[in-house]
């Protein structure tokens, strides 16, 4: 069964077709900086790899253009749209659907009502899914929601001590995002530990230079995550500022006049490490700005690494047992700087971490503590869009039954 998978970001959109089971890579795609005059497409197959400009201006002309270079004459893996068996399509936030499902009436409805809570992802999302229905009417399409894994979640880990006819009425909750990356490499790290997917209590730390997370697993299932009821809450990130003190938005809007979209603008796209080094999102500019004596960059990578072990320690309180700690994402699979200043002085919590281990961990799925450590820490490379493609083959799969 040929599968493809979407995954709508906030200013990109990525592709990948798969033969499933066998869980074989056909081919991947890529159209990057759809918000800038330059947007970039990348395209890998039969071993090749093509990135040049392109004239795709919004995720929609993206899907196409990535559609078309599936049959193109030269870089092409099939000779028509219609090989394509089934679509699964990467949805942020999936407000009050607790699982991935096949698409129907009422999750596009879902999907629409919960775009308040995910504005740069469910819209595009949302015109991605109704454009690949038109484009593949006859084939099944999935919605692999971000927020499903979370939904295993304990009411005492989602729910806030706020009047609780907010929940009945509103659905205001902690729904957690990442999923779809924590479920695979949660997945990942119990084979790595010879276990089967039930046992483990894990620590996954989902990190990258736009967004991060983290996620307690105990035997599989997400018991509490950092990300709330929407993907500014928990870790410093990119350009958001995680967990703030909420009082701060009356400060600004009594004490600067700033007016509530003004302070939502600033939290999700003027904070974060951008935020406290005045440098960028990107560790590796921050890293190198450090390493040249600029004071705001140590500031902002000790706060971000401050930030990661105090959840650490809190999921670690939260499971009671811990197996591993597990590194994903571009910084989290990349930057042994950065894990190792995550790891700083946790010997006490069975955490140690081998220096040359991590050094040489970059990409690759790898255990980089030390043998004696009672908690191991592991890098696993993400991979949503497997994730999502694995979740698809199964729905279709019982739907057809």
């Amino acid at each position: 069964m040929k599968i493809l998978t979407l995954n709508v970001g906030s200013s990109s959109l990525k592709s990948a077709l798969f033969e499933m089971p066998e869980k074989l890579t056909l081919a991947t795609g890529a159209v990057e900086r759809l918000n800038s005059h330059q947007p970039l497409l990348k395209y890998i197959t039969h071993g090749q790899s093509v990135s040049k400009p392109c004239s795709a201006t919004d995720h929609v002309q993206a899907m196409m253009l990535l559609l078309e270079r599936l049959t193109h004459s030269t870089h092409g893996v099939i000779t028509h749209i219609d090989q394509i068996d089934a679509v699964g399509h990467r949805v942020v936030h999936g407000g009050e659907l607790s699982d991935s499902a096949l698409v129907d009436g009422k999750v596009l409805a879902a999907i629409g009502r919960a775009s308040s809570l995910a504005p740069l992802h469910n819209p595009p999302a949302l015109r991605v899914l109704e454009a690949a229905t038109h484009a593949l009417r006859a084939k099944p399409h999935v919605a692999v929601f971000d927020t499903s894994f979370h939904s295993s979640m304990p009411p005492q880990a989602f729910l806030y001590a706020i009047p609780y006819r907010l929940y009945e009425e509103h659905q205001v909750r902690a729904y957690g995002f990442h999923g779809t990356s924590h479920r695979y490499v949660a997945s990942r790290a119990a084979r790595m530990l010879g276990k089967e997917p039930d046992e483990p209590n894990l620590i996954t730390l989902h990190l990258d230079n736009g967004g991060c997370s983290a996620a307690a697993v105990r035997g599989g299932q997400s018991v509490d995550t950092s990300m709330g009821l929407t993907p500014l809450a928990g870790l410093v990130m990119g350009t958001r500022c995680g967990d703030v003190d909420p009082a701060l938005f009356h400060f600004l809007t009594e004490q600067l006049g700033m007016t509530p979209e003004e302070i939502y603008e600033m939290l999700n796209h003027q904070s974060g490490l951008t935020g406290l080094s005045g440098i960028s999102n990107d560790v590796r500019e921050i890293l190198d700005a450090e390493a040249k004596g600029n004071e705001r960059a140590r500031i902002a990578l000790d706060v971000f690494a401050y930030r990661v072990r105090k959840y650490i320690g809190a999921y670690w309180a939260v499971l009671g047992r811990l197996d591993a700690v597990v590194f994903t994402a571009a910084i989290g699979e990349n930057s042994p700087d950065l894990r190792a200043r995550c790891c700083l002085d946790m010997e006490g919590l069975g955490i140690e971490l081998d220096i040359e281990r991590n050094r040489d961990a970059l990409g690759v799925e790898a255990v980089v503590s030390t043998d004696a450590s009672p908690v191991r820490v592991l890098v696993i490379p993400t991979n949503e869009e497997l994730q999502i493609a694995t979740e698809t083959y199964e729905i279709v799969q019982k739907e057809q039954q």
